[in-house]
């Protein structure tokens, strides 16, 4: 079988409200000194991914108290072919929760993304993730 995913794209993290989104943001940014790949939402809502070096930490508010996978929302894999991961993953009877789409990130800079959502094997959330920008 050819190798479908080439690494891990990002990790999503949540946030209850914007003071957690600013203890998270400083945390990154002026304790860890890692550079921002992107922002995006408003003031209520921000969004961010901060750049690793061989992936992202994506954060985000939802005005939700806890979700059952805590505050790891999703782990994001990188691959040139998202209809193939959710081909393979279909097949082997796992669920799909958001199919294939197209999405433009309204962030600075705006970014052109291809993706798709899956359920693991022990209920995990998985993200199919193909940068087209």
């Amino acid at each position: 079988m050819a190798k479908l995913v080439s690494g891990i794209e990002h990790v999503c993290i949540k946030c209850k409200n914007a003071e957690e989104f600013a203890k998270v943001k400083h945390f990154y940014t002026e304790v860890l000194g890692l550079g921002v790949i992107r922002s995006w939402g408003n003031e209520e809502k921000p969004c961010i991914t901060f750049d690793t070096g061989n992936g992202g930490i994506e954060v985000f508010t939802e005005d939700v108290e806890d979700l059952p996978q805590g505050a790891i929302r999703h782990f994001a894999l990188a691959t040139e072919d998202v209809d193939a991961c959710v081909k393979a993953v279909r097949e082997a009877g796992y669920k799909i929760t958001t199919e294939p789409g197209f999405v433009t990130l309204d962030s600075n800079p705006p970014y052109k993304l291809r993706m798709a959502f899956c359920i693991g094997p022990v209920g995990e959330e998985i993200e199919f993730f193909q940068g087209l920008s």
